[in-house]
């Protein structure tokens, strides 16, 4: 690791100010646990860190804001997963963020983190994503609030110019309903980056909705009206050719972890399957449920 600078602001405007200054000679710090990983092994090299975990604009906060549940920068994962839990939300957006990494990892890793990362794997994501969540980006000047999927542009790529901080997630709250689902693979049981994630939503409009991950530089979403995806007589092979279409949408690569060809199967099984939960969870009327 190379020596670096490092800074722990206590305020926003202090951090935001900062960050003008030093970009991009400067990290940001929030749970850390990608940024350490990278600095220790060499793979990223700075001349400061800026740890956001005394700003008290960012100290860990879950609630409900008007329409939409609100998740500031510091609120991790396990935080998240609890909150979720206790008060039966988003169960799909639960699910993604107990599988982000190993208990410590999640005890650390922060859910603004995991977006800002902009990891094409990135399990929290794509569920974010379907459920057309936005960031809330402080600035010295001023604030401004951008989807997720136009804020990551990218492999690693997200639009946060100089002296801008995300300080918190807006997921807007679903009606009754409402059903969703989150799937993933991994090469193996235990902590591993998703070959392939995606989640499925739909409501009453019968607009179903995909959002992929690992399999394109940025969260693919796709959507479909046709009836034969959500009515019950539709036979499984109308639903497969319609959900395959949607599917071809996706440019998966060959890498370590799987083949394109590999991706590109298990994404129409995966589709399958998270439309089913996410319509059972729609017909078992969760309250604000996902």
């Amino acid at each position: 690791m190379t020596p670096f600078d490092y800074l722990m602001p206590k305020s926003l405007q202090e951090a935001t100010h900062a960050w003008a200054d030093l970009a991009p000679d400067a990290r940001l710090l929030a749970g850390g646990t990608d940024l350490t990983v990278g600095l220790r092994h060499g793979h990223i090299t700075t001349k400061t860190v800026i740890d956001l975990k005394r700003v008290a604009e960012l100290a860990p906060d879950i609630s409900t804001d008007g329409d939409a549940l609100c998740v500031s920068a510091g609120a991790t994962m396990t935080m998240l997963e609890r909150y979720l839990d206790q008060n039966n939300l988003f169960p799909a957006l639960r699910e993604a963020a107990a599988v982000v990494g190993s208990i410590q990892i999640r005890n650390r890793a922060t859910l603004v983190g995991n977006i800002c990362n902009a990891s094409p794997a990135a399990d929290t994501v794509p569920v974010l994503a379907a459920l057309g969540a936005s960031v809330v980006i402080a600035g010295p000047i001023k604030q401004r609030e951008k989807p997720v999927t136009d804020f990551i542009q990218g492999n690693r790529v997200i639009d946060l110019v100089r002296g801008e901080v995300v300080s918190a997630v807006r997921i807007p709250l679903p009606g009754a309903d409402h059903g969703c689902a989150f799937d993933r693979i991994t090469r193996r049981r235990g902590v591993d980056l998703a070959t392939a994630n995606l989640c499925c939503t739909l409501n009453g409009t019968e607009r179903v909705t995909f959002a992929f991950g690992s399999v394109a530089p940025r969260p693919l979403v796709v959507s479909s009206d046709a009836a034969v995806l959500t009515d019950p007589k539709a036979t499984k092979q109308d639903r497969a050719e319609v959900i395959a279409t949607l599917c071809a949408h996706a440019t998966p690569i060959s890498d370590v972890r799987s083949s394109a060809a590999y991706r590109s199967a298990m994404l129409q099984v995966m589709a399958e399957r998270a439309l089913a939960t996410a319509k059972t969870r729609r017909h078992e009327g969760t309250h604000h449920a996902s």
